[in-house]
């Protein structure tokens, strides 16, 4: 694998972790422990005895066990989302936690989906110009996507919450698409703060259809070329579709 993949935007809020992904071992469980330090969680290894224990995996993880594979990029991404944002993962096993005590293992219902979506693909935009809502409520991408607006910091991608993207990245040319939370504030940081509330609070995620998609390869410099073929890629970058419509976003307060 070409270790330049790890240059891409997508990656940036996981500089701190460069030593994990591009060392010349693969990082144990011994490993992930010493250096992905987690409240109250501990990452254990998936294996026939663990599995043998009955449990879900998310029950595991509320008794403070991560089941993690060896050499396993999704895993691994798992653990540096863990230790990245913790409080976003604790909200997002809580509540799975509540609906698998109510309805069990066998079935699964919309929010349970919608919780799982975000955990894998999801990603918290912030967002300080209410007229870019509009846009993205249009899928008006070209409007959602003009360089001034990221960099004048009127919307930002405040957090990579979904392991599965990162695990997407790693494949050259790759289109993602990003399920979004949307916060209209400043900070990234008390952005991520709401959104881990709002779970807790069962504010969101509710349905799979809350989440607006993102073509993150449209944000300015997270891709090349962009010029105005790239945008007209309606295969990615999709109409909306008739009837579609997206929740209020969360505001600091609310």
């Amino acid at each position: 694998m070409d270790r330049r993949c790890f240059e891409q935007r997508i990656f940036s809020g996981f500089a701190g972790y460069a030593e994990l992904l591009q060392g010349p071992d693969w990082p144990d469980i011994a490993a992930l422990n010493a250096q992905l330090a987690v409240q109250g969680k501990q990452f254990v290894v998936q294996d026939e005895a663990l599995l043998g224990d009955g449990l879900h995996y998310e029950q595991r993880i509320a008794q403070g066990r991560i089941a993690t594979r060896a050499q396993n990029w999704h895993d691994l991404f798992n653990a540096l989302v863990w230790a990245r944002y913790p409080a976003i993962k604790c909200a997002l096993n809580a509540q799975q936690c509540l609906h698998i005590a109510a309805m069990g293992t066998a079935q699964r219902n919309r929010a349970q989906a919608a919780l799982t979506q975000f955990d894998e693909s999801g990603v918290i935009v912030r967002v300080r110009d209410p007229a870019l809502l509009s846009a993205w409520d249009r899928h008006d991408w070209m409007t959602l996507f003009d360089p001034r607006s990221w960099q004048q910091g009127d919307i930002a991608v405040c957090a990579v919450i979904g392991h599965a993207l990162l695990e997407q990245a790693l494949l050259p040319g790759r289109l993602l698409v990003g399920k979004c939370i949307v916060v209209l504030g400043e900070g990234a940081a008390a952005c991520v703060a709401r959104v881990a509330a709002a779970i807790g609070e069962r504010w969101v995620l509710a349905e799979p259809s809350e989440l607006r998609p993102l073509p993150l390869a449209g944000i300015p410099g997270w891709h090349a070329p962009q010029d105005a073929a790239f945008y007209q890629l309606r295969d990615y970058f999709r109409p909306l579709r008739e009837g579609r419509t997206y929740p209020s976003v969360l505001s600091p307060g609310s």
